[in-house]
């Protein structure tokens, strides 16, 4: 496969994949870390045409990036966790109407203003349920700069196959490292854009919500003939609101098996040093994502020196996480860690999923500072 060399940070490359990917809008408010996502865009849009704007505050930042995907733009909005929180009800409003757009959060230490410049991966729940109500959450998480642009990418083809949101997860370390990724060519990226589908028939036969159990929306571009409603209330086959209980009962377990019935399509991992291991009691099985998966490829090649057999499992879809693959290793390793810049958030996800209720170790941080290899070394020969 060919490949480009590209030395920029994780921000930059967030920018600059949504470019090649074919987004012509940007809508934000600078925040930290990702203000970097909007000032590399800003630059970038209107050289192919688009358009990028800061709006007044995070509210109005994600209701454009609607408008804009209601016109047939693929868009972008990029934020940290206060952000996602002041753009949660109109996620919710891009769930409901099958509004297709990307939201790439560079996480920092939380709650509230938390620390605002330092790393954390504190927004793994609420990206998967950033707003009320039944659907089903789109959640990727980069853990390398070349993911920083690949699953951008990646993401803008997934908004536009299930018609709604989709959470690209970085975190400040990413954003702000600065080295070397190498990417696929633009001819590649190109070539792989899967735009959403249009109706093409006659406009009195368009009914965009009308479809298969487990298939989205088919919303054609507005102003292109075709009439329909958008509403963030249970609406019927042309979108005006409804309270009719098996339509409104159909719709939103549409919205949640056009999503749970196809994870085949979504389901992205790394497996890392996992071939050898064979389930003997003194092996070491340990999960991690985003920027910590670096210091555990570093930790685990360590303890290998030391004699400790250890892996890494490495999930890039957050949500819908891999259950399946996990329960596969978590079945066959008795040592299992989890390495978190949280508290336990996706470890108790891999409890759920592995049936193992308390018998998952964790090592977690929250003061907004990364966790170094050799502390990982060091929680496993504790514990294990």
């Amino acid at each position: 496969m060919a490949t480009r060399e590209i030395i920029s940070t994780g921000n930059e490359l967030s920018a600059i994949a949504a470019v090649d990917a074919g987004c012509e809008f940007f809508g934000g408010y600078p925040l930290t870390p990702s203000s970097e996502v909007m000032h590399v865009i800003s630059d970038l849009l209107p050289a192919v045409g688009g358009a990028a704007i800061q709006m007044e505050d995070e509210i109005a930042g994600i209701c454009c990036v609607i408008g804009a995907s209601m016109t047939g733009k693929r868009a972008l909005t990029a934020t940290s966790g206060p952000g996602v929180s002041l753009k949660a009800e109109n996620l919710g409003l891009a769930q409901m109407a099958e509004v297709p757009l990307v939201l790439v959060n560079v996480m920092r230490g939380g709650p509230s203003t938390g620390l605002p410049t330092r790393v954390s991966q504190g927004d793994v729940l609420q990206a998967k349920n950033p707003s009320h109500g039944d659907y089903k959450s789109i959640t990727l998480c980069a853990g390398t700069l070349a993911e920083c642009y690949t699953e951008v990418v990646r993401a803008f083809n997934l908004a536009d196959r299930f018609m709604q949101p989709v959470i690209v997860l970085t975190d400040e370390t990413l954003g702000h490292m600065h080295g070397k990724a190498m990417l696929p060519t633009l001819e590649e990226v190109k070539a792989g854009i899967k735009l959403r589908k249009q109706f093409d028939g006659a406009p009195e036969d368009y009914f965009p919500y009308e479809c298969e159990a487990d298939e989205p929306a088919v919303l054609n571009s507005m102003f292109k003939g075709y009439r329909y409603h958008f509403t963030g209330l249970h609406h019927d086959k042309n979108g005006f609101p409804t309270e009719e209980i098996e339509t409104c009962r159909k719709l939103i377990q549409r919205l949640e098996d056009k999503v749970e019935l196809h994870r085949d399509e979504l389901e992205l991992n790394e497996e890392f040093m996992l071939d050898d291991l064979t389930g003997a009691d003194d092996e070491v099985l340990i999960i991690a994502y985003g920027s910590v998966s670096l210091a555990a490829k570093e930790a685990i090649r360590d303890l290998r020196k030391q004699g400790i057999k250890a892996g890494l499992f490495r999930p890039i879809t957050l949500w819908p996480s891999p259950a399946e693959r996990i329960k596969h290793f978590t079945d066959k390793i008795k040592n299992v860690l989890c390495v978190e810049l949280n508290i336990a958030q996706y470890t108790a996800e891999v409890e759920r999923v592995s049936g193992r209720i308390g018998s998952i170790e964790g090592l977690y941080k929250v003061n907004g500072r990364a966790i170094a290899p050799h502390e990982i070394v060091e929680k496993v020969k504790e514990v294990f």
